[in-house]
C-alpha cells in the first residue's frame, strides 16, 4: 500500500486547479446562495472536537427554516434529537463549522465554511417557530467562505434517481439494528413501534 504523506505527494498525483476554482469562493451569501439556502430542507453540519475528532450531523426541517440575517451570517435551529448534543459539544470546544445544503433534485450542493456560536435566545427565534414550537438553541454561523460544489458526486450516485434506490425491505430496520447492536432483549417490532411513535410525535 502506498500511503500519502505530504501535499507534494498529492500534487504528483492530482494536478493543481485553476484559478478559477480558487476564485469561486466568495465568502458571503450573495442572491444565489440565499435562493438555494431558501430551498434546502436539509443541511450536513460538520463540526470537529478540540482534538480533531470529527461528526457530521444532518439537520432537516421544511425549506426556508434557515435564516439569512445577513450577507455573513445564517441561523440553523436546533431540533429534538437524541440529547448526545455531539456537534454543540464540539462547537464549544471548536466553532469551526462545515455546512453543506442539499436540494431536491439539484445535483450542485452549496457549500459554506464558517465560525459558530451556540445561542440560546435572541429576537430572531420567532422566526425560527415550526409547527407551533420555538427551539430551545440555535446556532449562528459566521460565513468564512461559501462556494457551490459540481455535481459529479449526486449524479454518480443517482441519489435523486428513484429508479437507482434499494427495496427498502431488503434493509434492516432502525429497531432490528438498534436490537443487535445494543443486545438488547426488546423485539425489533417494538422499538420500530416505538421509535415511529418517537418520530412521528417527537419532531418539534
Amino acid at each position: 500500500m502506498r500511503v500519502v504523506r505530504t501535499e507534494a505527494e498529492l500534487r504528483e498525483i492530482v494536478r493543481e486547479p485553476g484559478q478559477r476554482m480558487w476564485d469561486k469562493d466568495i465568502g458571503r451569501i450573495d442572491a444565489h446562495a440565499r435562493t438555494i439556502i431558501a430551498h434546502s430542507p436539509l443541511v450536513l453540519l460538520a463540526t470537529a472536537n478540540s482534538d480533531g475528532t470529527c461528526d457530521v450531523s444532518p439537520r432537516g426541517d421544511p425549506p426556508g427554516s434557515v435564516l439569512v440575517l445577513d450577507d455573513h451570517h445564517l441561523v440553523i435551529a436546533d431540533r429534538p434529537g437524541n440529547h448526545r448534543l455531539d456537534s454543540f459539544r464540539n462547537v464549544l470546544r471548536n466553532p469551526h463549522v462545515g455546512l453543506l445544503f442539499l436540494v431536491p433534485g439539484m445535483t450542485e450542493v452549496l457549500r459554506v465554511n464558517g465560525r459558530a456560536t451556540i445561542v440560546s435566545d435572541a429576537p430572531f427565534f420567532d422566526d425560527l417557530v415550526v409547527q407551533g414550537k420555538r427551539p430551545r438553541l440555535a446556532l449562528l454561523v459566521e460565513v468564512e467562505e461559501l462556494y457551490m460544489h459540481c455535481g459529479k458526486a449526486l449524479l454518480r450516485s443517482g441519489l435523486w434517481r428513484p429508479e437507482t434506490w434499494p427495496d427498502r425491505s431488503t434493509l434492516p430496520t432502525l429497531g432490528q439494528i438498534v436490537k443487535d447492536q445494543l443486545n438488547l432483549t426488546t423485539t425489533a417490532e417494538e422499538l420500530d413501534r416505538n421509535l415511529a411513535i418517537d418520530a412521528a410525535t417527537n419532531r418539534y
